[in-house]
Protein backbone atom coordinates (compact mmCIF):
# COMPACT_ATOMS: atom_id res chain seq x y z
CA UNK A 1 0.00 0.00 0.00
CA UNK A 2 1.25 3.56 -0.80
CA UNK A 3 2.97 5.36 2.10
CA UNK A 4 2.90 9.17 2.17
CA UNK A 5 6.19 9.15 4.09
CA UNK A 6 7.99 8.69 0.76
CA UNK A 7 6.47 11.90 -0.57
CA UNK A 8 7.42 13.70 2.64
CA UNK A 9 11.03 12.58 2.12
CA UNK A 10 10.91 13.70 -1.52
CA UNK A 11 9.61 17.14 -0.61
CA UNK A 12 12.28 17.48 2.09
CA UNK A 13 14.93 16.66 -0.50
CA UNK A 14 13.48 19.34 -2.77
CA UNK A 15 13.74 21.97 -0.02
CA UNK A 16 17.31 20.93 0.79
CA UNK A 17 18.25 21.21 -2.88
CA UNK A 18 16.74 24.68 -3.04
CA UNK A 19 18.67 25.80 0.05
CA UNK A 20 21.93 24.42 -1.32
CA UNK A 21 21.37 26.17 -4.62
CA UNK A 22 20.90 29.52 -2.94
CA UNK A 23 23.95 29.01 -0.71
CA UNK A 24 26.10 28.07 -3.70
CA UNK A 25 24.93 31.16 -5.54
CA UNK A 26 25.76 33.40 -2.62
CA UNK A 27 29.16 31.79 -2.25
CA UNK A 28 30.03 32.41 -5.91
CA UNK A 29 29.20 36.09 -5.56
CA UNK A 30 28.39 36.78 -9.21
CA UNK A 31 24.94 38.41 -9.18
CA UNK A 32 24.15 37.44 -12.77
CA UNK A 33 25.27 33.88 -12.20
CA UNK A 34 23.35 33.73 -8.91
CA UNK A 35 20.20 35.04 -10.55
CA UNK A 36 20.48 32.59 -13.44
CA UNK A 37 21.19 29.65 -11.13
CA UNK A 38 18.30 30.57 -8.84
CA UNK A 39 15.90 30.86 -11.76
CA UNK A 40 16.93 27.49 -13.14
CA UNK A 41 16.69 25.78 -9.76
CA UNK A 42 13.32 27.35 -8.94
CA UNK A 43 11.95 26.40 -12.34
CA UNK A 44 13.10 22.81 -11.98
CA UNK A 45 11.83 22.58 -8.44
CA UNK A 46 8.42 23.97 -9.40
CA UNK A 47 8.19 21.40 -12.16
CA UNK A 48 9.17 18.57 -9.81
CA UNK A 49 6.70 19.81 -7.20
CA UNK A 50 3.83 19.93 -9.68
CA UNK A 51 4.68 16.42 -10.86
CA UNK A 52 4.78 15.15 -7.25
CA UNK A 53 1.42 16.80 -6.51
CA UNK A 54 -0.12 15.17 -9.54
CA UNK A 55 1.22 11.76 -8.52
CA UNK A 56 -0.04 12.21 -4.95
CA UNK A 57 -3.52 13.18 -6.16
CA UNK A 58 -3.63 10.18 -8.48
CA UNK A 59 -2.53 7.77 -5.73
CA UNK A 60 -5.02 9.29 -3.26
CA UNK A 61 -7.80 8.74 -5.80
CA UNK A 62 -6.72 5.13 -6.31
CA UNK A 63 -6.74 4.60 -2.55
CA UNK A 64 -10.28 5.99 -2.31
CA UNK A 65 -11.45 3.60 -5.00
CA UNK A 66 -9.69 0.68 -3.30
CA UNK A 67 -11.24 1.55 0.08
CA UNK A 68 -14.69 1.80 -1.48
CA UNK A 69 -14.22 -1.61 -3.09
CA UNK A 70 -13.10 -3.09 0.25
CA UNK A 71 -16.16 -1.68 1.99
CA UNK A 72 -18.45 -3.12 -0.68
CA UNK A 73 -16.81 -6.54 -0.46
CA UNK A 74 -17.00 -6.44 3.35
CA UNK A 75 -20.73 -5.75 3.29
CA UNK A 76 -21.28 -8.61 0.85
CA UNK A 77 -19.10 -11.02 2.85
CA UNK A 78 -20.80 -10.45 6.23
CA UNK A 79 -24.36 -9.91 5.05
CA UNK A 80 -26.80 -11.97 7.17
CA UNK A 81 -23.95 -13.93 8.81
CA UNK A 82 -25.58 -13.13 12.17
CA UNK A 83 -29.15 -12.79 10.91
CA UNK A 84 -31.59 -12.59 13.82
CA UNK A 85 -28.95 -13.28 16.48
CA UNK A 86 -28.79 -11.31 19.73
CA UNK A 87 -25.31 -10.49 20.97
CA UNK A 88 -24.01 -9.21 24.32
CA UNK A 89 -20.89 -7.12 24.93
CA UNK A 90 -19.05 -7.52 28.25
CA UNK A 91 -16.28 -5.23 29.46
CA UNK A 92 -14.11 -6.75 32.17
CA UNK A 93 -12.98 -3.38 33.50
CA UNK A 94 -13.77 0.11 32.24
CA UNK A 95 -16.16 0.39 29.28
CA UNK A 96 -14.92 1.78 25.96
CA UNK A 97 -17.14 3.85 23.68
CA UNK A 98 -14.99 3.18 20.55
CA UNK A 99 -15.15 -0.58 21.14
CA UNK A 100 -18.90 -0.32 21.74
CA UNK A 101 -19.35 1.47 18.41
CA UNK A 102 -17.13 -0.99 16.48
CA UNK A 103 -18.88 -4.06 17.89
CA UNK A 104 -22.33 -2.54 17.43
CA UNK A 105 -21.62 -1.72 13.77
CA UNK A 106 -20.03 -5.11 13.06
CA UNK A 107 -23.00 -6.96 14.54
CA UNK A 108 -25.59 -4.75 12.80
CA UNK A 109 -23.87 -5.02 9.40
CA UNK A 110 -23.96 -8.80 9.79
CA UNK A 111 -27.70 -8.86 10.44
CA UNK A 112 -27.50 -9.25 14.22
CA UNK A 113 -28.42 -7.02 17.14
CA UNK A 114 -26.37 -5.90 20.14
CA UNK A 115 -28.95 -6.20 22.92
CA UNK A 116 -26.83 -6.06 26.07
CA UNK A 117 -23.74 -4.00 26.96
CA UNK A 118 -22.28 -4.15 30.47
CA UNK A 119 -19.07 -3.39 32.36
CA UNK A 120 -18.03 -5.41 35.42
CA UNK A 121 -16.51 -3.35 38.23
CA UNK A 122 -12.84 -3.84 39.01
CA UNK A 123 -11.85 -4.51 41.67
CA UNK A 124 -14.95 -6.42 42.75
CA UNK A 125 -16.64 -4.93 45.82
CA UNK A 126 -17.20 -8.29 47.48
CA UNK A 127 -18.57 -6.80 50.69
CA UNK A 128 -21.25 -4.81 48.84
CA UNK A 129 -22.15 -7.77 46.62
CA UNK A 130 -22.39 -10.12 49.60
CA UNK A 131 -24.63 -7.68 51.48
CA UNK A 132 -26.96 -7.26 48.48
CA UNK A 133 -27.07 -11.06 48.07
CA UNK A 134 -28.56 -11.59 51.55
CA UNK A 135 -30.56 -14.81 51.67
CA UNK A 136 -28.36 -16.58 49.12
CA UNK A 137 -25.14 -18.57 49.40
CA UNK A 138 -23.24 -15.59 48.01
CA UNK A 139 -23.33 -13.76 51.33
CA UNK A 140 -20.12 -15.74 51.95
CA UNK A 141 -18.27 -14.29 48.94
CA UNK A 142 -14.62 -13.79 49.75
CA UNK A 143 -14.81 -16.21 52.66
CA UNK A 144 -15.60 -19.55 51.03
CA UNK A 145 -13.05 -21.10 48.67
CA UNK A 146 -14.30 -21.61 45.12
CA UNK A 147 -17.48 -19.56 45.65
CA UNK A 148 -16.34 -16.70 43.42
CA UNK A 149 -16.03 -18.98 40.40
CA UNK A 150 -19.48 -20.41 41.13
CA UNK A 151 -20.79 -16.85 41.42
CA UNK A 152 -19.26 -16.04 38.02
CA UNK A 153 -20.98 -19.08 36.51
CA UNK A 154 -24.32 -18.02 37.98
CA UNK A 155 -23.96 -14.46 36.69
CA UNK A 156 -22.94 -15.76 33.26
CA UNK A 157 -25.99 -18.01 33.15
CA UNK A 158 -28.30 -15.12 34.00
CA UNK A 159 -26.65 -12.72 31.57
CA UNK A 160 -27.29 -15.21 28.77
CA UNK A 161 -30.62 -16.66 29.88
CA UNK A 162 -31.99 -14.05 32.27
CA UNK A 163 -32.58 -14.27 36.03
CA UNK A 164 -33.34 -12.34 39.19
CA UNK A 165 -29.95 -12.45 40.94
CA UNK A 166 -28.11 -10.45 38.27
CA UNK A 167 -30.90 -7.87 38.23
CA UNK A 168 -30.74 -7.67 42.01
CA UNK A 169 -26.95 -7.22 42.13
CA UNK A 170 -26.61 -4.99 39.08
CA UNK A 171 -25.57 -1.82 40.92
CA UNK A 172 -23.01 -3.57 43.11
CA UNK A 173 -21.51 -5.69 40.35
CA UNK A 174 -21.67 -3.48 37.25
CA UNK A 175 -20.27 -0.01 36.64
CA UNK A 176 -22.51 0.46 33.59
CA UNK A 177 -25.30 -1.38 31.80
CA UNK A 178 -27.44 -0.84 28.73
CA UNK A 179 -30.06 -3.13 27.22
CA UNK A 180 -31.52 -6.24 28.72
CA UNK A 181 -30.39 -9.52 30.25
CA UNK A 182 -31.16 -12.87 28.67
CA UNK A 183 -31.91 -14.43 25.27
CA UNK A 184 -28.32 -14.04 24.00
CA UNK A 185 -26.87 -16.04 21.14
CA UNK A 186 -23.29 -14.81 21.46
CA UNK A 187 -20.91 -12.78 23.62
CA UNK A 188 -18.13 -10.33 22.79
CA UNK A 189 -15.64 -9.74 25.60
CA UNK A 190 -13.05 -7.01 26.10
CA UNK A 191 -10.75 -7.79 29.01
CA UNK A 192 -8.56 -5.10 30.53
CA UNK A 193 -5.33 -6.02 32.24
CA UNK A 194 -6.27 -6.27 35.96
CA UNK A 195 -5.00 -3.07 37.63
CA UNK A 196 -5.11 -4.17 41.25
CA UNK A 197 -1.77 -4.48 43.03
CA UNK A 198 -3.42 -6.73 45.63
CA UNK A 199 -2.82 -10.39 44.68
CA UNK A 200 -6.05 -11.44 46.43
CA UNK A 201 -8.12 -8.94 44.43
CA UNK A 202 -6.45 -10.05 41.20
CA UNK A 203 -7.21 -13.67 42.07
CA UNK A 204 -10.85 -12.79 42.81
CA UNK A 205 -11.20 -11.01 39.46
CA UNK A 206 -9.71 -13.96 37.57
CA UNK A 207 -11.95 -16.50 39.33
CA UNK A 208 -15.07 -14.49 38.60
CA UNK A 209 -14.15 -13.89 34.95
CA UNK A 210 -13.26 -17.55 34.44
CA UNK A 211 -16.63 -18.54 35.89
CA UNK A 212 -18.56 -16.25 33.54
CA UNK A 213 -16.75 -17.52 30.44
CA UNK A 214 -17.09 -21.18 31.46
CA UNK A 215 -20.82 -20.60 31.79
CA UNK A 216 -21.04 -19.33 28.20
CA UNK A 217 -18.98 -22.28 26.98
CA UNK A 218 -21.20 -24.75 28.84
CA UNK A 219 -24.30 -23.19 27.29
CA UNK A 220 -22.81 -23.46 23.80
CA UNK A 221 -22.68 -19.70 23.33
CA UNK A 222 -20.11 -18.37 20.85
CA UNK A 223 -17.79 -16.13 22.89
CA UNK A 224 -15.19 -13.92 21.24
CA UNK A 225 -12.49 -11.89 22.99
CA UNK A 226 -11.48 -8.70 21.21
CA UNK A 227 -8.81 -6.01 21.35
CA UNK A 228 -7.39 -3.26 19.13
CA UNK A 229 -4.34 -3.74 16.94
CA UNK A 230 -2.38 -1.31 19.14
CA UNK A 231 -3.42 -2.80 22.50
CA UNK A 232 -0.68 -2.23 25.08
CA UNK A 233 -1.34 -5.50 26.92
CA UNK A 234 -2.66 -8.20 24.60
CA UNK A 235 -5.24 -10.51 26.14
CA UNK A 236 -5.20 -13.10 23.34
CA UNK A 237 -3.39 -15.66 25.49
CA UNK A 238 -6.02 -15.29 28.22
CA UNK A 239 -8.84 -15.62 25.68
CA UNK A 240 -7.22 -18.77 24.33
CA UNK A 241 -6.81 -20.20 27.83
CA UNK A 242 -10.56 -19.80 28.30
CA UNK A 243 -11.31 -21.66 25.05
CA UNK A 244 -12.57 -18.47 23.44
CA UNK A 245 -12.10 -17.27 19.90
CA UNK A 246 -10.30 -13.95 19.58
CA UNK A 247 -9.90 -10.98 17.24
CA UNK A 248 -6.79 -8.87 17.85
CA UNK A 249 -7.46 -6.04 15.35
CA UNK A 250 -11.06 -4.96 15.82
CA UNK A 251 -10.18 -1.47 14.58
CA UNK A 252 -9.59 -2.88 11.09
CA UNK A 253 -12.19 -3.89 8.53
CA UNK A 254 -10.85 -7.44 8.44
CA UNK A 255 -11.07 -7.59 12.24
CA UNK A 256 -14.76 -6.71 12.24
CA UNK A 257 -15.37 -9.31 9.53
CA UNK A 258 -13.51 -11.88 11.64
CA UNK A 259 -15.70 -10.97 14.63
CA UNK A 260 -18.86 -11.66 12.64
CA UNK A 261 -17.58 -15.03 11.42
CA UNK A 262 -16.36 -16.01 14.90
CA UNK A 263 -19.73 -15.16 16.45
CA UNK A 264 -21.32 -17.27 13.73
CA UNK A 265 -19.25 -20.30 14.72
CA UNK A 266 -15.67 -20.09 13.41
CA UNK A 267 -13.26 -20.93 16.24
CA UNK A 268 -9.69 -19.66 16.48
CA UNK A 269 -7.47 -16.63 16.99
CA UNK A 270 -7.84 -14.14 14.16
CA UNK A 271 -6.03 -10.93 13.29
CA UNK A 272 -2.69 -9.43 12.34
CA UNK A 273 -0.53 -10.24 15.40
CA UNK A 274 1.91 -13.17 15.62
CA UNK A 275 -0.49 -14.97 17.99
CA UNK A 276 -3.19 -15.16 15.28
CA UNK A 277 -4.04 -18.31 13.33
CA UNK A 278 -4.75 -16.15 10.31
CA UNK A 279 -6.21 -12.86 9.17
CA UNK A 280 -9.72 -14.23 8.64
CA UNK A 281 -11.50 -17.51 9.33
CA UNK A 282 -13.33 -19.34 6.60
CA UNK A 283 -16.95 -18.26 6.50
CA UNK A 284 -18.96 -20.83 8.52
Amino acid sequence: MFDYRYHAISLAAVLIALTLGILIGVAIGDSNLVSSAKSGIVSNLQSDLETARGQAASIAHEQQLEQAAQNDLYEIAVRDVLAGRKIGLVFFGSPSDPIDVMVREAVAQSGGQLTSVLAVREPLDLAAIAKAATGTQYTALGQTSGLLRQFGIRIGDQLIQGGQLLTRLRRQLLSSFDGQFGALDGLVVLRANPKSADPEQTKAINEFQTGMISSANALGIQTVGVELSGAEHSQVSWYTSQNMSSVDDLDKLTGRAALAFALAGAHGAWGSKPSADGLLPHQP
